[in-house]
């Protein structure tokens, strides 16, 4: 009986330890909530991690297995886009959409339609001696990534699976400023210093805690960032929320609007749509115009270097639709304005990025801005490093109580 006494007390002292001298209640709590919720998400906390990381390159990864085919050797010019559009035109093939890359490094991408045998095909073409270049499938990996970001949103688990990851990232978030707490220096230099520095000459268990905290503190704020870019892609409530704040409307509000305004969104559309179709039905005694004089009409429209992606009309769409990145900000972050054209050249419709309301521009950006695509490769870089911390936390966390908790138990 006293051996198991004496167990028991072992075991508490190991998860709820006690309270220090001149320790304040809140921050006691604290540390006792930060042990058992890293304890417990650690194991999901380090899954979404580490698949966040390899998600991250995903693009890079894609492109390097791919590199045949999407990148070039740069040479004095480029062929004018005519070329291409003579090119198909001469063997019977009518393009119907092209994608001019802003990297001189890379190919461009081309897909057409054979008007006899409705045969669609995408090709990529050397932007400086017109050749085809070979596409090899076999390297295709989107089934890899494919596994990967299922285990990152949902752990293979499906709708579960989803719940599940939702609720250990919010306990993530909770560890995160819980462990702020703890971390808060006193105000005198000595642990103002140890608090933003790591003493790599000391032994593995100092590292190891200085790793653990430092560390955790200069990753915070990323975390945090992508913890709740995270939840508000998960949980509706959370979409809801920051939405609002943003100045826009829940998502109910969204779909249920005001009868003046469905009537007045109906009348828009159908008068769209009817135009449209008087567009299509004119198409046999109208041309398009070519694709050199539609680059220069959205260059004009869009004064900036990007690359840019163009749909020619078919048989269910009039329009011309042109899309076009924008990396002409203070961040460099990559936006994207769209603009529409009639067969003529004339502009009918645009939606550019900055014109947005701050709401629909989260919108548009949630997922790069979880997935650190926004700005391309370097911030791809820095989100995989700050994601790597988070995956490295829960390790350090479980030394540091492991530690204590042989010493409680010798």
């Amino acid at each position: 009986m006293l051996y198991i006494l004496q167990l028991n007390m072992k075991l508490k002292s190991i998860f709820i330890r006690k309270r220090r001298k001149n320790e304040s209640l809140f921050k006691y709590i604290s540390a006792i909530i930060h042990l058992w919720l890293g304890l417990v998400s650690s194991v999901v906390v380090m899954i979404v991690c580490i698949t966040g990381c390899i998600y991250a390159f995903k693009n890079e990864i894609n492109n390097y297995f791919n590199r045949s085919h999407l990148y070039v050797k740069v040479e004095n010019q480029a062929l004018p886009i005519d070329f291409f559009e003579n090119k198909f035109k001469e063997n019977n093939l009518e393009i119907t959409s092209i994608t001019l890359p802003n990297n001189p490094k890379r190919s461009i991408v081309i897909s057409s339609i054979d008007p006899k045998t409705q045969l669609i095909q995408t090709n990529y073409f050397n932007p400086y001696t017109g050749e085809k270049l070979n596409y090899n499938k076999t390297k295709d990996l989107s089934k890899f990534f494919r596994t990967i970001e299922n285990l990152h949103k949902n752990l293979l688990l499906g709708e579960i699976g989803k719940q599940i990851v939702g609720a250990f990232v919010i306990i993530f978030i909770i560890c995160l400023l819980s462990g702020l707490i703890l971390w808060w220096p006193k105000r005198n230099k000595k642990q103002i210093k140890q608090a933003f520095t790591i003493k790599w000459k000391s032994k593995f268990y100092r590292v190891n805690y200085d790793l653990h905290n430092t560390l955790g503190f200069y990753s915070l704020i990323f975390l945090l960032f992508i913890s709740i870019t995270g939840i508000y892609i998960t949980y509706p409530w959370v979409k809801n929320a920051v939405l609002i704040s943003l100045g826009g409307q829940s998502i109910s509000q969204q779909t249920q609007l005001p009868e003046e305004g469905v009537s007045d969104s109906f009348a828009a559309l159908m008068d769209e749509m009817i135009k449209k179709e008087e567009e299509i039905d004119e198409k046999e005694t109208e041309n398009t115009i070519s694709l050199s004089e539609i680059l220069k009409i959205s260059n004009q429209i869009l004064p900036y270097n990007g690359t840019t992606s163009i749909t020619l009309p078919n048989e269910k769409e009039a329009w011309i639709k042109i899309q076009k990145t924008n990396t002409n900000n203070w961040l460099g972050m990559i936006l994207t304005d769209y603009i529409d054209l009639d067969r003529k050249g004339n502009s009918k419709k645009s939606e550019l990025f900055k014109d947005k309301p701050l709401h629909q521009q989260f919108q548009e950006l949630s997922k790069p801005l979880h997935t650190g695509e926004i700005m391309g490769t370097s911030s791809v870089i820095f989100y995989f490093i700050i994601t790597f911390i988070g995956f490295t936390l829960p390790i350090t966390g479980f030394i540091i109580w492991w530690k204590k908790a042989k010493k409680a138990i010798k």
